[in-house]
C-alpha cells in the first residue's frame, strides 16, 4: 500500500494513557467506525464500567449508532468543541501523523 493514505481509529484511556487502535482503512465510513466501536466494547467487556466519558470530534463518520454503542455501556458521549484542536491533544501525542510510517511507530509501541 505504498503511497496510500490510511486512517486509524484510536481510542485513548485518559487516566492510564492506554491506547486502543481498533483498525486501519483507506476509506472510513459510518458503518466502519460503528463496527470498530462494537469491537472495542466487546474487547473491553466489563472494563467499560470504569469509564465514564467518550470525547469525540464532530466528523460525520461518527453517527448516532456509533454513540449508541458507548451509551449502552453508560458512557456519556461528548462532542469536542468546533475548531478546538487542543481538545484531542493527548491522542495527537500518542498517534503520530505526517510522514512517519504507522508500521515504524507500531513497532515501537
Amino acid at each position: 500500500m505504498l503511497g496510500t493514505r490510511l486512517y486509524a481509529l484510536a481510542f485513548l484511556e485518559h487516566g492510564t494513557r492506554r491506547l486502543h487502535i481498533t483498525g486501519l482503512t483507506a476509506h472510513p465510513t459510518q458503518a466502519w467506525t460503528t463496527q470498530q466501536a462494537r469491537n472495542l466494547a466487546a474487547d473491553l467487556g466489563h472494563r467499560t464500567q470504569s469509564l465514564r466519558f467518550l470525547l469525540r470530534d464532530r466528523d460525520g463518520k461518527y453517527s448516532q449508532t456509533f454513540d449508541t454503542v458507548f451509551q449502552a455501556d453508560d458512557l456519556h458521549v461528548i462532542k469536542s468543541a468546533p475548531q478546538a484542536p487542543r481538545m484531542n491533544a493527548h491522542c495527537e501525542r500518542k498517534v503520530p501523523g505526517g510522514s512517519e510510517s504507522f508500521q515504524a511507530w507500531s513497532d515501537r509501541a
